[in-house]
């Protein structure tokens, strides 16, 4: 490279990071949120590719906000994140969720976000929860603590079993890891949710336990939004414009579900065909559903120390549900 092509490449380079200083300088206000991967956050990617956040907040106030999002692989990250004050929203499955709240992490739920399929694939010798209870078949999922664990404790109490009595055979996989473990022979069962739950039905020699896919079913709360107190204390129009925008990406991909797919099927890497199917088999609302009864599941089965005493311990005022 020349020295006068050095020189352009600086001032370039310089240029651009003047530009982005000026706009995070610019804005009045400034707001971070986490998410995660998958269809199930569908609204988040309506919601940043429209710029809903923004448009709220200065609809409401005649301000700007500038709004960060960054990807976690984790409701553990997220955690982290809003304890040290470096985020004041994120996105993660309803468990961690109340897990979270329940911890004194420092927020509460704002909203719901997705409902969607769940159930475990296991190889067709295997024919209900009670016949891998004792075994030393190994059973993929996300993690330990995350929804799909609480689903199969669940599933398991439901059948009058302990909950716990699967916890040794998890081995935790991210859902496409835990799809190829299950497929190559290398784990037994594989609880997952959408879309893997669809392309795993595809498959020959393997079958679904219906008394999983029961436990926890498209109608419930899967994912959530949860905000940090501080947010809801010291800035509510900030906080109102966050719920103004995420209800308007969730009511967006309801009346625009043609075009949400062929937007988030880049994200995902389906065919747009497919990714439509996949969200019409989800339901996208911003009531929760069920929340409350899984909180007390979860603390009469001690993954959490305590119950919440009622809804409002979990959640804000603005949210509707149970």
């Amino acid at each position: 490279m020349t020295a006068t092509k050095k020189i352009a490449a600086m001032l370039t380079g310089a240029a651009a990071a003047a530009v982005v200083s000026f706009s995070a300088m610019a804005a009045d206000a400034s707001l971070n949120i986490a998410y995660q991967y998958g269809l199930a956050y569908a609204p988040l990617v309506v919601a940043q590719d429209q710029k809903l956040i923004e448009a709220a907040y200065e609809e409401a106030t005649g301000k700007s906000v500038e709004v960060t999002w960054t990807q976690m692989s984790s409701g553990a990250d997220i955690n982290t994140g809003i304890a040290a004050g470096e985020l004041q929203a994120g996105f993660l499955g309803v468990a961690p969720a109340v897990t979270g709240v329940m911890k004194g992490v420092g927020y509460k739920i704002f909203t719901n976000l997705s409902g969607q399929e769940h159930g475990m694939t296991v190889s067709e010798d295997i024919s209900s929860l009670e016949a891998l209870v004792g075994s030393d078949a190994q059973i993929a999922l996300v993690n330990i603590g995350s929804i799909q664990h609480i689903i199969l404790a669940k599933a398991l109490d439901e059948a009058g079993l302990d909950a716990h009595a699967l916890d040794a055979n998890i081995v935790a996989m991210k859902h496409p890891d835990g799809m190829a473990a299950l497929l190559s022979g290398n784990a037994a069962a594989h609880l997952t949710s959408s879309p893997y739950i669809f392309m795993e039905q595809n498959e020959e020699g393997f079958a679904q336990l219906p008394e999983v896919a029961s436990a926890w079913t498209v109608e419930d709360s899967f994912i959530v939004g949860v905000a940090a107190e501080e947010l809801y204390d010291t800035d509510k129009e900030l906080y109102d414009a966050l719920c103004a925008g995420i209800s308007a990406a969730i009511d967006y991909v309801n009346e625009n579900q043609e075009d949400t797919a062929a937007l988030t099927c880049e994200y995902d890497g389906n065919t747009a065909e497919d990714e439509l199917f996949y969200l019409q088999k989800g339901i996208y609302k911003a009531d929760t559903s069920h929340v409350m009864e899984l909180a007390e599941f979860m603390a009469r089965t001690q993954f959490i120390d305590t119950a919440p005493e009622s809804f409002a311990d979990l959640a804000f005022d603005n949210v509707e549900g149970d």
